[in-house]
C-alpha cells in the first residue's frame, strides 16, 4: 500500500475539525431550520473531507446535507468546496425513470393523444409509396421495375403526393394506389406475430369463456372475416350480446352467444278444429234404463241369497 493511499483514507485533522464552517455553509444553502445534527464525515482524498448533516426537510427522509471542505498543501486555512443534498443509505428515493414508450400500456391513449412510432420500430417495415427507387423490402422489387420498363409503363418522378397532378393510368404509383400499397410502412412479420399473440391471449381458445362455449367461433354466423394472412386464424365478432362484440377473436374462441348453440324450436301448432254441420248429435235429458251396471228388473236368484 502506497503512502498516498494511506493518507487519503485518514481524514485531515484541520478539515475534520471544520464542523462549524460546514454547518454554516449548509444553513446558507438550505432553508432555515432544516439542517440537523452532524452525522459523520468521510475522507475524499488528501486534505479533502466531506461532513454530513441530518436533513429535516419534509419529504426528504434519510437524506443528508453533504459539505465538502479542503485545504491546500502546507496551509492552515480550510476552505469550502461544495454543498449538496445527497440521499443516505435508507433515503426515500423516487423509482427509476422509465421512458414513456416503455410505460405506455394498451388503453392509456385518450381523445387527442398522439402516439409517435419509432423509425426503427420492429413491428413495421417499409412499404411502397411510389418512389422511383423501391426500398429493398418493398412489394415492388427491382425485377418488377425491369418488367414494367420492358412493358413501357410510365413511372412517376417522386411520390404521387408531391406531384402537381394525379399520376396517370398505368404508372406504378397508380397501380399501388388502387391496390392499397401506397403506405410508407406496413406490418412486419414480427408485428403480425405479436398482434396475433395478444389477440389469442385475450380472445383465444384457452380463455375460460371459450372453454365453456358450446361451439367455436369458426361456425358462428356472427363472425365477420378479415383480410390478409391473419384472416386464417381470426375474425371480428358482430354479436351485440357477446362479450367480444366488435373485437378481433380467434376462430377457436367461443361464447354462449353462438348463433347455432341454442336454436329455439318452433312452438307446436294445434290442428284446426273439425266441425260437421250436416249431422245432429242427440243429447238425452235422462239416462236410459239400461245404461247402468245394475239391471232394472230384480234378479230372483239373487233374492234367495239375501241380496236385494
Amino acid at each position: 500500500m502506497s503512502a498516498a493511499s494511506t493518507r487519503s483514507r485518514t481524514p485531515d485533522r484541520l478539515c475534520a475539525e471544520a464542523v462549524d464552517l460546514a454547518r454554516t455553509a449548509a444553513e446558507e444553502a438550505a432553508a432555515p431550520g432544516v439542517v440537523g445534527e452532524h452525522t459523520g464525515l468521510v475522507s475524499e482524498g488528501d486534505r479533502v473531507v466531506t461532513h454530513f448533516f441530518e436533513c429535516k426537510e419534509l419529504g426528504y427522509r434519510g437524506w443528508r446535507w453533504a459539505v465538502t471542505v479542503a485545504r491546500a498543501s502546507r496551509a492552515k486555512i480550510v476552505t469550502l468546496d461544495e454543498v449538496v443534498l445527497l440521499p443516505g443509505p435508507d433515503a426515500l428515493l423516487a423509482p427509476e425513470w422509465v421512458p414513456w414508450s416503455e410505460r405506455l400500456r394498451p388503453g392509456d391513449m385518450g381523445p387527442g393523444d398522439l402516439l409517435p412510432t419509432d423509425a426503427e420500430d420492429l413491428r413495421l417495415e417499409p412499404g411502397y409509396t411510389g418512389e422511383d427507387e423501391p426500398l429493398p423490402s418493398s412489394p415492388v422489387s427491382h425485377e418488377m421495375a425491369e418488367l414494367v420498363e420492358a412493358e413501357d409503363a410510365e413511372v412517376t418522378e417522386g411520390a404521387p403526393a408531391s406531384l402537381p397532378v394525379a399520376p396517370t393510368r398505368g404508372s406504378i404509383a397508380a397501380v399501388a394506389e388502387e391496390l392499397g400499397l401506397r403506405r410508407a410502412r406496413v406490418l412486419s412479420r414480427y408485428g403480425l406475430h405479436i398482434a396475433a399473440d395478444r389477440w389469442e391471449e385475450a380472445f383465444g381458445a384457452k380463455t375460460p369463456m371459450a372453454q365453456a362455449a358450446p361451439a367455436p367461433c369458426v361456425s358462428c354466423g356472427f363472425l365477420m372475416p378479415i383480410g390478409g394472412s391473419l384472416g386464417q386464424a381470426f375474425g371480428v365478432c358482430a354479436n351485440e350480446f357477446s362479450p367480444a362484440d366488435g373485437r378481433v377473436v380467434s376462430l377457436a374462441y367461443g361464447c354462449g352467444g353462438h348463433s347455432e348453440a341454442a336454436v329455439m324450436p318452433r312452438p307446436p301448432q294445434p290442428p284446426p278444429p273439425v266441425i260437421d254441420e250436416t249431422t245432429v248429435d242427440p243429447f238425452p235429458l235422462r239416462p236410459s234404463a239400461d245404461s247402468g251396471s245394475v239391471p232394472a228388473v230384480p234378479d230372483e236368484s239373487a233374492a234367495d241369497l239375501g241380496h236385494s
